[in-house]
């Protein structure tokens, strides 16, 4: 059976002010991804056929962020059900099934939308419930005998009896468009907020004789994030939530705990990964390569079989081939290393291509920045490039060449050639002894 449209409302328009910010609370970020991110992309991937947003008046900054997904201004914010009451224009003509999501609750997952989904067809709302470890401040769930949900009660106006219920209210909801706009209006702001409550519909769609479900989730799925503290707590169970799929899906992770993802980090199978190595955004790594202690890659693609550390930076625009050795203290920044290379210890390869089986002496850098532009180098194959070099860009180092330690090229280097740079030696014979003096001598009359 097809499933109806699914129009996704996600609701954005509160302000910062738990959070202590200038920066809009959705646009903090989980797993280096916003929170509305997070809940758009979750969206997406549950099949919405339109997305929208719900924000507040000045909220240019969000507007901006979540560009070209379309807003809907929520002025002044009167509660969720005004802030639904605020979409008719825009989901007018739409007759399937409105899910109303929360911009701050990113963890939510598609798995959960498509359950909610396939129990819409069902039934005409959907409740999304969640059993807390500490129930004590969230609205109860009441259902029949039957299971169908009857009310939503909120913790203050509960009977003892409605108090003992453990299924809670998350917030997101997913209704029949055409019922939600036969019954929106009639939602009361006569209540200790003066707001309108979506949670209402219920007992309206019930009194209306409808049908109404609940669906659960864990409570990871709808956490909160209004603090500083929810957005470390929702942080840490991202981070569960990655390495368990990082595990699952035939990585090695040495000592999970201390391994930190992006939500798009993309690791095949058979690669390893040891402590303390954190993943920014943007990250793919291949088969069978191993990431020792203490890396932090972002924006990097690793290919297969190769080794990565310990305690290597790979920056945006990092390509690394096949068999490519990146090692202790070596930093690489947008720059194509070609299959076989090596660069084994302290050295800097930015704005540059180095050629297949291409070995990088330690302390080499490529002066890519001359204070206004940055210039690019390109080493070919099979090239040695001695310890402590300066490769000055813009240069070219042809393949086969051999540059000898300690050199500071700024010329382009031909094939096969052999290139020292290197200032003549000078012994002056005593010239310690008449340095250490000279010093003391002037420290002397400094101090006179």
């Amino acid at each position: 059976m097809a499933l109806k449209d699914l129009a996704v409302l996600v609701l954005a328009a509160g302000k910062s002010t738990r959070m202590k910010s200038a920066v809009p609370k959705v646009l903090h970020k989980v797993g280096g991804q916003t929170l509305i991110g997070h809940v758009l992309g979750v969206g997406r991937d549950a099949g919405a056929d339109s997305l929208h947003v719900v924000v507040g008046a000045d909220m240019d900054e969000l507007t901006a962020a979540i560009d070209p997904i379309p807003t809907i201004v929520q002025d002044p914010p009167r509660g969720t059900g005004h802030a639904v009451q605020c979409a008719r224009e825009a989901l007018a003509g739409f007759d399937g099934t409105i899910a109303v999501l929360f911009g701050d609750t990113p963890l939510i997952t598609p798995q959960t939308l498509d359950t909610m989904r396939a129990e819409a067809e069902r039934s005409d709302l959907v409740v999304l419930g969640f059993r807390p470890d500490d129930p004590s401040a969230y609205g109860r769930l009441v259902q029949n005998d039957n299971g169908e949900l009857e009310a939503i009660v909120e913790a203050k106006d509960a009977t003892p009896e409605q108090l003992t219920i453990d299924l809670c209210n998350s917030g997101v909801m997913m209704f029949d468009a055409t019922l939600c706009w036969s019954l929106i209006d009639g939602l009361s702001d006569n209540n200790k907020s003066g707001e309108l409550y979506l949670t209402d519909l219920v007992a309206m769609a019930r009194m209306a004789g409808n049908t109404c479900a609940v669906v659960e989730a864990s409570a990871d799925e709808v956490l909160g994030v209004n603090s500083r503290a929810d957005l470390a707590v929702a942080e840490q169970a991202f981070q569960r939530r990655a390495r368990q799929r990082m595990l699952e899906g035939g990585v090695t992770l040495l000592d999970p705990d201390s391994v930190y993802f992006s939500w798009d980090t993309a690791l095949a199978p058979d690669v390893s990964v040891g402590p303390n190595v954190v993943f920014g955004p943007g990250v793919t790594i291949d088969t069978g390569t191993s990431i020792e202690a203490f890396c932090h890659i972002e924006g990097a693609r690793v290919g297969s079989g190769a080794r990565i550390g310990p305690f290597a930076r790979l920056r945006p625009g990092a390509e690394l081939g096949d068999e490519v050795h990146i090692g202790n203290f070596v930093e690489v920044k947008k720059a194509r290393v070609a299959d076989g290379a090596k660069a084994n210890h302290l050295a800097y390869i930015g704005d540059a291509h180095i050629g297949e089986k291409t070995n990088i002496g330690a302390g080499t850098i490529t002066a890519n920045y001359d204070g206004f532009n940055k210039h690019s180098t390109h080493v070919g194959a099979g090239v040695s490039i001695g310890s402590n070099t300066v490769l000055v860009a813009p240069i070219s180092v042809a393949d086969g060449a051999l540059v000898g330690a300690g050199s500071v090229v700024t010329s382009d280097v031909t094939q096969d050639t052999l290139t020292v740079v290197r200032a003549e030696r000078r012994d002056i014979d005593n010239g310690a002894a008449r340095f250490r003096a000279a010093r003391s001598n002037q420290k002397r009359e400094d101090n006179s």
